[in-house]
């Protein structure tokens, strides 16, 4: 059997805040204990290895709603094999959790692909599918092909949550298209995350999806209208609303800090999950890449489409992510962490498993140095970056 692993002198972020001088006791595939160095043991009485995080940061492993793919691999197009080198991409990132996201295609390839992911999800690699496109407005259609957007026809809809065997997550949907209403309904009956996104909805067309089911904004300010006074849109209705959880790219291109700051804000640091929406560049580099049927050029970390030069993306990490949000947006240590962390575990409804470190939990955490850059990543109790080795 693995030794019962004791981390110790690190500042441990937990739910109930920060503990500096912190321990955390993993054993096996779980975490066993957490409290300050100081505390009585509570270590269960077999062989330890120890290691001394003195001056890092210890925080749960991140969770991922929104990912397209990583390290050349596209989770839309790419084989078995293809898809499994993006998830440890990220993995090498601190995502222990990731939904893997398709991007608009035919509804046939897309039932297919659905049938693929849905293996992995079976064996624990992923930990569900998110569709993202075709059911999206052409007037906020972003990187996705035009031709092959569609009406969310709830029977369509339904087709797809079929193909994926029960591991749906989420839908993104242009939501004041026809049949957009039915088809958030239908995905609330059954579970799945309708989100309201590439929209060109209006402020009260909004607060009726919201009222119908919806409960994720796919990444705010993007692909929707802009805030206005006299039309204040979807932004507005979307972040004013507690139902619902906003997705943020904090990469420094989607977003302007100031809207950043907004959007917690007014949502609260309890509603906002920092999403990567990454592309097969993601941790892999600069070049020519397909996303779906549209070719896409990414030249100093940020991906455009070739026609047009529409952002396409990003090849962002939430290692990345974590680290903007302190260094640069001013963010709480925190809040950073709970939107990379609790708030996406409980929209999956996997909060009893991950998402904080906790008593029972699975040993998902992440080790960071004092300037907030990644050191370690563990998974259910395995490293898979070992701080150890540098």
């Amino acid at each position: 059997m693995a030794p019962t692993k004791v981390l110790t002198g690190a500042r441990v972020v937990l739910p109930t805040g920060t503990v500096d001088d912190g321990r955390v006791i993993v054993d096996g595939t779980r975490i066993v204990a957490t409290a300050p160095a100081n505390a009585s043991s509570g270590t269960p009485e077999s062989v330890t290895e120890t290691l001394d995080l003195t001056g890092h940061w210890l925080v749960p492993g991140f969770v991922d709603l929104h990912n397209h793919g990583g390290g050349g691999a596209s989770f839309t197009s790419g084989t078995v094999d293809d898809v499994l080198e993006g998830i440890h991409t990220h993995r090498l990132h601190g995502t222990t959790t990731l939904v893997a996201s398709t991007v608009t295609g035919d509804l046939d390839f897309l039932a297919r692909r659905a049938g693929l992911l849905a293996e992995l999800a079976e064996q624990g690699d992923i930990a569900g599918i998110h569709f993202e496109g075709p059911f999206i407005s052409p007037c906020r259609k972003g990187a996705h092909s035009e031709e092959l957007l569609r009406d969310p026809d709830p029977a369509e809809v339904r087709k797809l949550l079929d193909a994926a065997h029960g591991h749906a997550k989420m839908v993104t949907l242009a939501t004041e298209l026809p049949g957009g209403l039915d088809s958030v309904r239908l995905l609330a009956e059954h579970g799945v995350i309708a989100a309201v996104g590439h929209t060109d909805a209006t402020y009260e067309q909004t607060v009726a999806a919201v009222d119908a089911g919806a409960t994720v904004a796919t990444h705010l300010f993007n692909a929707m209208p802009a805030l206005g006074h006299r039309a204040p849109g979807p932004v507005t209705a979307l972040l004013e609303d507690e139902r619902v959880t906003v997705e943020l790219i904090n990469d420094g291109t989607h977003l302007h800090p100031a809207a950043l700051r907004l959007a917690f804000r007014h949502a609260g640091p309890e509603r906002v999950a920092f999403i990567t929406d990454a592309m097969d560049a993601a941790g892999f580099g600069d070049g020519r890449y397909m996303l779906g049927p549209l070719e896409v050029d990414v030249e100093d970390g940020v991906a455009r489409l070739v026609e047009g030069g529409t952002i396409a993306g990003s090849t962002l990490t939430l290692d990345r992510a974590l680290k903007r949000a302190v260094t640069v947006d001013g963010l709480p240590v925190e809040h950073a962490v709970a939107a990379l962390s609790a708030n996406p575990a409980r929209l999956l409804g996997m909060d009893d498993r991950i998402g904080s470190l906790e008593p029972g939990k699975d040993a998902d955490l992440v080790v960071l140095d004092a300037e907030f850059t990644l050191k370690g990543v563990m998974r259910r109790g395995e490293w898979v970056v070992d701080p150890r080795l540098g």
